[in-house]
């Protein structure tokens, strides 16, 4: 069972990213997926998640109408479309599903000027 993260990297205030995190050893279109962020000092929070039909999505208020979750069912891949970043949006993501497996390495997201 593996999650792997990728996408991440600098960009400036009002910038986009497009993180993508690959999937495998579980049956990935029978779970709810999620993206997670942790900042420094701060603990790891739920930005966003992606039920199994991909037709329900939720996000965290910080995120809403920024960010865009999304998955492909035949690639074991779920996305995070991120627009509008803001320094405050700096952080390692995480994708993972629900249940929890283990963590990920993660993808480092830096929004700075």
């Amino acid at each position: 069972v593996q999650l792997v993260e990728s996408g991440g990297g600098l960009v400036q205030p009002g910038g986009s990213l497009r993180l993508s995190c690959a999937a495998s050893g579980f049956t990935f279109g029978s779970y709810t997926m999620t993206w997670n962020r942790q900042a420094p000092g701060k603990e790891r929070e739920l930005v966003a998640r992606i039920f199994r039909d991909s037709g329900s999505t939720a996000y965290a208020d910080s995120v809403k109408g920024r960010f865009t979750i999304s998955r492909d069912n035949a690639k074991n891949t779920v996305y995070l479309q991120m627009n509008s970043l803001k320094p405050e949006d700096t952080a390692v993501y995480y994708c993972n599903r629900i249940p929890l497996l283990s963590w990920g390495q993660g993808t480092q997201v830096t929004v700075s000027s």
